[in-house]
């Protein structure tokens, strides 16, 4: 069950605790206040005293639990929470309206009167802020056939997450032992409907298990000119440390497919960049990032109407 929580609220093992330790507190708070309350109303009879007490904590419990959790740190947490708590109570029942009449006019329409678009769903696997994600998230926004149905993350708190919440995509936390020693997380993304996996900065090993589940369909990308400076820890700057104590030339980027093995699948496309004599790691690593943003998007369309193809 907590683990559940960790996922869907997308926090730390520590913060979760602050946050039930909040309801909890909160609570007792509100069941306090409200039996004040009622006795200072001096109403005793349980037919009338009842309803009444439901209906104060009812009241109270945004607020107490908002009070409870400013001293605990959760404030940010809670508003966010009670906002989309209270966007549902609201939206209930527009929501069974709308149901309602969608069955009157049958449920196989849009509400324009056009059938939908079946869409070809894609996830993007990240580890850190998620600029590649964006980039990528910004180039399907309005595509006819492939969206970005889910966003993978195995770092609670990473930059990636915000985007997921930001652009409302559904998002996945994953943990070590279930990826590398449970089902890899296969249940998860054959019910969210993905039929191809992008890594966007993802910084873990993808499992032989999860390989094969979705052979030939995931794709990732290199900062670098594979096969030269890739494999077991070779990523991000460690991968511009080397190339500029190398005194290469010129670096760039792979997009290639994956594998069972660290930076080794069938080579896709390669775009490379000049490295001029005064250029630290840094610098490098600002022109990888712009080929990066400038081609990843476009290349993992090319491979999936590709496939697309194929499969007609």
């Amino acid at each position: 069950m907590f683990q559940r929580l960790r996922q869907k609220w997308k926090v730390s093992g520590w913060r979760l605790l602050l946050i039930l330790i909040t309801f909890a507190t909160g609570g007792s708070l509100c069941g306090w206040l409200g039996r004040l309350m009622l006795n200072a109303l001096s109403i005793e009879q349980p037919l009338v005293r009842i309803p009444l007490y439901i209906v104060i904590i009812t009241i109270l419990w945004p607020f107490c639990v908002l009070l409870i959790s400013i001293p605990l740190g959760q404030f940010s947490f809670f508003r966010k929470y009670l906002k989309k708590l209270g966007k549902k109570l609201v939206m209930g029942n527009a929501q069974s309206e709308v149901g309602s009449a969608a069955e009157t006019h049958g449920s196989d329409q849009t509400a324009n009167g056009q059938l939908p678009t079946a869409h070809y769903s894609i996830a993007i696997f990240a580890s850190g802020a998620g600029s590649n994600a964006q980039k990528i998230v910004d180039h399907f926004r309005h595509h006819p056939t492939i969206r970005v149905a889910l966003i993978v993350c195995n770092k609670p708190g990473a930059g990636v997450l915000t985007i997921a919440e930001r652009e409302k995509i559904p998002s996945l936390l994953i943990e070590k032992e279930k990826f590398f020693r449970g089902n890899a997380y296969i249940d998860e993304l054959k019910a969210a409907g993905i039929q191809f996996l992008v890594l966007a900065g993802f910084l873990w090993k993808i499992p032989t298990a999860l390989v094969s589940a979705f052979n030939g369909h995931i794709i990732n990308i290199h900062p670098a000119l594979l096969p030269g400076y890739g494999g077991k820890g070779m990523y991000g700057m460690f991968v511009h440390n080397a190339v500029i104590a190398a005194k290469e030339k010129e670096s760039g980027i792979t997009i290639h497919l994956v594998d069972e093995v660290y930076d080794h699948g069938a080579i896709i496309f390669q775009a490379s960049c000049t490295i001029d004599e005064h250029d630290t790691p840094e610098m490098l690593a600002q022109k990888v990032h712009a080929l990066e943003h400038a081609h990843y998007p476009r290349v993992i369309e090319e491979v999936v109407m590709r496939q697309l193809q194929k499969a007609r």
